[in-house]
């Protein structure tokens, strides 16, 4: 299956240099494409370096921005299916090939990775804003989704051909699966390990819930 892994970056300088390493072991270089979200250290550079697409932003526009230039690419340039990772070693590239056998099997649409199936290593706050903001969104689209605010995930051409991003920060990501969901399309969901760097989850910032909360009441 010709997919593209689409990795959003803003001032990654630090880790992107092992994801690529990593990640090209896995798929060929011209079917990654990283998104360069105005950063101001070298992130466009250690890009570079590996050969493979790189989109700019002038200025930092947020998640939801990089993750629909990057739809918008992948689907210009014929790519059956994307996957979405982040760039801070939270994703461990090694899993692509099961996101795709996944879906040679079971033919979902959307298939996210889902960290909630064994939380052990699982800050506190992160599992309590994953768990909740799961639920809701489960109730809010009646889908079949394990984990909500995970960034990793196999998306088919046919919906990033229909779904549209309004939203530009993480929030983005809750609007993708309502728009999804609405539009009937299938899903499914792979366990994935839990990776942690002692970082704080997006979801504890006041303006990201409050976002968070609109786009889930927000009819489409």
């Amino acid at each position: 299956m010709n997919s593209a892994v689409i990795i959003p970056a803003y001032n990654a300088a630090h880790t992107l240099p092992e994801l690529l390493e990593r990640t090209v072991r896995i798929v060929p270089n011209s079917s990654i494409i990283v998104i360069d979200d105005g950063s101001t250290d070298t992130t466009k550079q250690i890009a570079e370096r590996y050969r493979v697409h790189v989109l700019l932003h002038g200025k930092n526009c947020g998640k939801g921005a990089a993750l629909q230039t990057g739809f918008e690419f992948a689907v210009k340039n014929g790519f059956e299916a994307v996957v979405t990772m982040d760039s801070d070693l939270q994703h461990r590239p090694e899993d692509i090939p099961r996101f795709i056998a996944l879906h040679e099997v079971t033919g979902a649409d959307v298939i996210i990775g889902s960290r909630l199936h064994n939380t052990k290593g699982m800050p506190v706050h992160r599992f309590l804003s994953n768990t909740i903001t799961t639920g809701l969104v489960k109730m809010r689209t009646g889908a079949a989704i394990t984990d909500s605010q995970s960034g990793f995930r196999f998306i088919t051409r046919r919906v990033l051909e229909q779904v549209q991003l309004t939203a530009s920060g993480f929030e983005a990501e809750t609007e993708f699966l309502i728009k999804a969901a609405a539009r009937k399309f299938s899903f499914g969901s792979i366990p994935i390990d839990t990776i942690y760097a002692g970082e704080k989850s997006s979801m504890t910032h006041l303006h990201t819930t409050v976002n968070f909360i609109k786009v889930l009441l927000r009819q489409y």
